[in-house]
């Protein structure tokens, strides 16, 4: 099983520790496996809640057997009878949950500066968000147009045994009806479709993009929104994929060659050389910036205990810095989308607001606020400027 004192106290993230225990157990069936890999998940989620009932202030799981048998009994399953369960009582949990659940940071499972820090930005909102942020997240893909399209995937997928739901406004998207393992799909292995978000898909469309196009995504990660911008294009003009990671671009070089896609030129930023020799080069850029990931919380639960105040104030100084910087890579006329997935307004409105009164030759075109609650999918802030 997976060490829960990684997790909590030795700063290991929740998705690796649960991909190499299930790379380390390939008997496991596919139940097996995702029982245990959504119960970690629920655990690290509800962490703060299963502790308060459980009379523990303190940050390490002392058994995780407790903590594991008080999930299952607030989910109304049943328990073995089991030794490791045998302290604990039903009626006394559910007892102990409807006396402390009153108290949003406890019903909530988040930390006391999370909660703060949501109120004092979102006001009234922040109930309805957090709450959101909660629940556990879609699995959706994004069709590769360059190799198939929706219709023909859906059939693919039902050949496979695998229901997938168009989304209704994102012509892109499909939405996994259970989940599954879908990356030994040999769909995914053929490049047909990428795992991405709604909000997520809703970014490299707004640039406005043609093919034949200089599109350099600045900040480029593993290259989610750089092959959906790539794809756009389809497979004309030029794609420059900057970060500051080198793993990651060699990532996204290899996610590039199962799509097909040809037109991604990957550079690492080892200086500001690097982005002064691109002055003005771009007919499009993309800045989707470093954030505190708030908008994510349901996919990244463990997030939440390893952010602080401090971190995200951080992040908005690195956030300033590549917007003054990163802008002069866009050529006169040209478009610029700023994006976070952080449902925060000072990661976001706030960032806009600051960058345009410097920059006097940006304009505001659009800005969407995409809400976990309203939505059903990931909190995303997506900025359209133009450059005169």
């Amino acid at each position: 099983m997976i060490s829960t004192d990684q997790i909590f106290n030795q700063n290991s993230y929740a998705d690796k520790l649960i991909e190499k225990t299930l790379r380390s157990n390939p008997k496991w069936g596919a139940r097996d496996r995702k029982i245990v890999a959504e119960t970690i998940y629920e655990i690290v989620r509800w962490k703060r809640l299963y502790f308060s009932i459980l009379g523990d202030s303190e940050t390490t799981i002392k058994n995780i057997w407790l903590i594991t048998g008080i999930h299952f009994i607030l989910k109304n399953d049943s328990l073995p009878a089991w030794e490791e369960f045998s302290s604990l009582n039903r009626e006394e949990i559910f007892a102990r949950n409807n006396q402390i659940k009153k108290e949003r940071k406890i019903r909530e499972s988040i930390p006391d500066w999370l909660d703060e820090l949501g109120e004092k930005e979102l006001g009234d909102d922040w109930d309805s968000e957090i709450s959101a942020l909660n629940q556990q997240a879609k699995v959706v893909l994004r069709v590769n147009e360059l190799k198939t399209n929706r219709d023909e995937l859906i059939k693919f997928f039902l050949q496979e045994d695998i229901v997938v739901i168009p989304h209704k406004e994102v012509s892109s998207a499909l939405v996994l009806k259970e989940r599954r393992n879908i990356f030994k799909s040999e769909l995914f292995k053929s490049g047909f479709f990428e795992i991405q978000d709604v909000s997520s898909q809703l970014v490299a469309p707004a640039l406005q993009l043609s093919p034949g196009m200089r599109v350099i995504d600045a900040c480029a990660g593993a290259g989610g929104k750089t092959l959906h911008i790539a794809t756009i294009l389809q497979n004309k003009g030029r794609v420059i994929a900057l970060d500051v990671d080198k793993w990651k671009l060699i990532e996204l070089q290899k996610r590039a060659k199962r799509n097909g896609i040809q037109n991604i030129e990957v550079r690492l930023i080892e200086s500001s050389k690097t982005i002064k020799r691109l002055k003005e080069s771009a007919d499009r850029l993309l800045l989707d910036v470093p954030c505190s990931g708030l908008g994510v919380l349901r996919r990244n639960p463990d997030a939440k205990w390893k952010m602080s105040v401090e971190r995200i104030d951080g992040l908005k100084l690195t956030q300033e810095e590549i917007l003054s910087s990163y802008q002069s890579m866009l050529k006169p006329g040209g478009i610029m989308v700023y994006s976070t997935c952080s449902i925060l307004p000072s990661e976001n409105q706030q960032q806009i607001g600051k960058f345009l009164t410097n920059f006097c030759n940006y304009s505001l075109i659009e800005e969407k606020v995409i809400s976990p609650a309203n939505s059903g999918y990931d909190g995303f802030y997506i900025a359209v400027l133009k450059k005169s």
